[in-house]
Order: C-alpha cells, then sequence, then structure tokens
C-alpha cells in the first residue's frame, strides 16, 4: 500500500473512519454528509471548505488505493465507507486514535485519550500509549513519535499517511548573537537551549530519513 496520500485524501479517510465510531447509526455516508463532516469547523484542524467535485475526487483516489468504496447498502443511495479494518487489521481503538491524528494533527497522548472517548473507550493513559507504540511498530509504521520539543512536557504523535510533518526549527543563532556580557546563568541556559535544538535537528533528520524509506519501499 502506498503512504503518500494527499491531505484532501487523509481529510476524507479521517472523516469516514471517525463517524463510523461516533455515528454508526448514520455510517455508511452519502456524499452530502461527508461533506458536512470533511467541513465542519469542530475537531477538525485545519477547517477546510470542500466541494463535492473535490470530495469525488478524493474517494476515487482511495478507491484506487483500496481503502475506500461506494457502498448501496442501506437504500438506492450511494453511500461510501473505508477499509481500513480490513486492509490494515486495526481495531476500534486504534482507529479512533489514526482518525484523531488525521483531523487534528499532531497530539500528545492525553490529548488524544480525551478526544478519542467520544468515538470508542480506548481507557487510561498507558493504554493509548500502548496503542500509539503498536501504531509505530506497525508495517508499515503508521505513527512517529516526534521530537519533544523546548518548553514542552509531552511529546506528540503524528500519522504519516503523508509523510513526515514538516516541523519548524528555531535557530540557534538567534542566542548566539546576544551581547558577550550576558551573566554566566543566563550563557548555561543559551548554552542549554542551543544543545537541545542541536539534538532535536538530529532526531528530526533521523525521522525525516525513516519516512523516506518507507514511503521508497511503498511507492
Amino acid at each position: 500500500m502506498r503512504m503518500n496520500l494527499s491531505d484532501l485524501e487523509i481529510r476524507v479517510l479521517g472523516c469516514l473512519m471517525e463517524k463510523e465510531l461516533a455515528t454508526p447509526e448514520s455510517y455508511p455516508l452519502t456524499l452530502n454528509a461527508l461533506a458536512a463532516a470533511c467541513n465542519q469547523k469542530s475537531n477538525r484542524d485545519p477547517v477546510l471548505s470542500l466541494s463535492e467535485a473535490e470530495l469525488q475526487r478524493g474517494l476515487e483516489a482511495l478507491g484506487g488505493r483500496g481503502l475506500a468504496r461506494l457502498t448501496t447498502t442501506g437504500g438506492r443511495v450511494g453511500k461510501y465507507v473505508h477499509s481500513m479494518a480490513d486492509k490494515l487489521g486495526l481495531a476500534a481503538p486504534a482507529r479512533a486514535v489514526l482518525a484523531e491524528l488525521m483531523l487534528r494533527g499532531p497530539q500528545t497522548a492525553a490529548e488524544l485519550r480525551g478526544r478519542c472517548e467520544r468515538m470508542v473507550e480506548v481507557g487510561d493513559l498507558a493504554a493509548v500509549e500502548d496503542i500509539l507504540l503498536k501504531l509505530q511498530q506497525h508495517g508499515p509504521p503508521l505513527v512517529v513519535r516526534l521530537p519533544r520539543q523546548p518548553g514542552r512536557k509531552e511529546p506528540r504523535y503524528a500519522q504519516v499517511f503523508a509523510g513526515m510533518p514538516e516541523l519548524p526549527e528555531e535557530e540557534p543563532e538567534q542566542w548566539s548573537a546576544a551581547p558577550a556580557s550576558r551573566p554566566r546563568a543566563g550563557n548555561e541556559r543559551l548554552e542549554h537551549l542551543e544543545q537541545e535544538v542541536g539534538a532535536l535537528r538530529d532526531e528530526i533528520g533521523e525521522l525525516r530519513r525513516e519516512v523516506e524509506e518507507l514511503l521508497a519501499a511503498f511507492s
């Protein structure tokens, strides 16, 4: 299976996965229902305004990958379903975690635990961390643990269906350009921050290389 999905495909697939768990009574989704789900303002980052033509293109692309399909179950109007459970063998809690990452971007385990509960019971924080670990160890990996950013206590996790997410990089030069007369404590703090940034860049580079290798393997 190719991993490099477009942002459109990820939004469509994430919404199908979300609605299957959150509102099973209205799943599979009609095209109108899918449009409402993709364009809703809550629990989405970024908020989008996709047309039906764009959604059709996304569904066709996902269909070509075996990740979504059209069904007439439940009436004459065509409805759409995803195939993530069959394609990747993922249980409902893992699908909920992936759906949240698809719809809201990188998040901590604690954030995922709170937000996934509206879809399915995922357990305590340790259970969510275990789900994330299994998604990282999936063949191929579906999630990566991002380097902890300076000033953040908890690491965030990201789905890699579109490749490695872009991360802002802080420039240590902004600190080294300060006057030479800084107090020793200030110097030590800045040196520590520079070391953190250097380590962060190394981790980002390694993660990007790993994801590039995965994309090449599944292209």
